[in-house]
């Protein structure tokens, strides 16, 4: 895959949550609690997702740039869309950002354009489940694909769409007027729920619970990028000494650099798990909304 030592630590955690939630739809079937298939199908989006994500699919050029940010790739990596090429151009070249801040937006750049990767690979396999539906001929194959199921996907691209649009409209806010220093948050996965927060259905002691769970969230994220960081750095270092021919030398990288990996992998997968939870959350909250 010529994955980065921090890729290959992230593929390690959605394959960690991949499979706990696969466990754990298993358990619910043998309990008849998956009669529509719904759970069975979200899995197999998630999936599809993993692949394209880390260029798995079988088709060239899929692979999801890195979200760790480690590397300067802000000139050589395109944002695939004109609208976020032509903001982006105009942040850099408006005198109202700092360097740091700089490769904070660009970070928020890149988040967006992974939501629209992720909003299309939904949108191209509900498409293909619509097609499977139509086709059906004896009444008795329905029950292969529910209404509910297609209902569900719906609602999921829904929510997914609005995400976009708010985050677009971030965007072009943030990059006309640069960053507000008094806003909560940094971190684009953070403002992304807090926004979402606010729109949906909680009272203002649940969102103010909310609220500061968040604040521990960005923690949690910053500490991971930190690790990400030292990953990295610790990946080249060990690359250099393998040149050298020093047994003791390498022997000590090695130690220190699996210290990390394994460090990196719990932090990842533990960020990934409360996102998931996060995001549940919010759905719910949504989902009441237009009731």
């Amino acid at each position: 895959l010529q994955l980065s030592a921090v890729k290959l630590a992230e593929l390690h955690s959605d394959l960690k949550i991949q499979e706990k939630d696969e466990l754990s739809w298993k358990k619910l079937k043998a309990e008849g609690l998956d009669e529509d298939g719904e759970k069975e199908a979200k899995l197999r989006r998630n999936l599809n997702v993993i692949m394209t994500k880390y260029g798995m699919n079988g088709k060239k050029d899929s692979q999801l740039v890195d979200t760790n940010y480690i590397k300067d790739g802000t000139e050589s990596d395109t944002l695939d869309d004109p609208r976020l090429e032509k903001l982006w151009s105009k942040a850099k070249t408006s005198g109202k950002f700092s360097d740091e801040e700089l490769d904070k937006l660009w970070r928020e750049f890149k988040h967006h354009k992974e939501k629209i990767r992720e909003y299309n690979i939904l949108l191209e396999t509900l498409s293909r489940t619509e097609d499977i539906h139509k086709n059906v001929i004896n009444p008795s194959e329905e029950n292969l694909v529910k209404e509910e199921i297609l209902h569900n996907k719906h609602r999921e691209l829904k929510e997914k769409l609005r995400s976009i649009n708010q985050g677009f409209e971030r965007l072009r806010k943030v990059s006309h007027q640069g960053y507000d220093v008094t806003s909560e948050f940094e971190e684009p996965r953070v403002i992304d729920l807090w926004d979402m927060a606010k729109s949906a259905n909680f009272t203002e002691k649940e969102l103010e619970s909310f609220r500061e769970e968040l604040k521990h969230f960005e923690s949690k994220i910053e500490k991971h990028n930190h690790y990400q960081k030292q990953l990295e750095i610790s990946h080249q270092k060990l690359k250099h000494v393998e040149g050298t021919g020093d047994k003791d030398h390498l022997n000590k990288k090695k130690e220190k650099y699996a210290m990390l990996e394994e460090k990196t992998k719990d932090l990842g997968y533990k960020v990934k798990k409360h996102l998931q939870d996060l995001s549940s959350r919010i759905s719910q909250g949504l989902q009441h909304n237009e009731l």
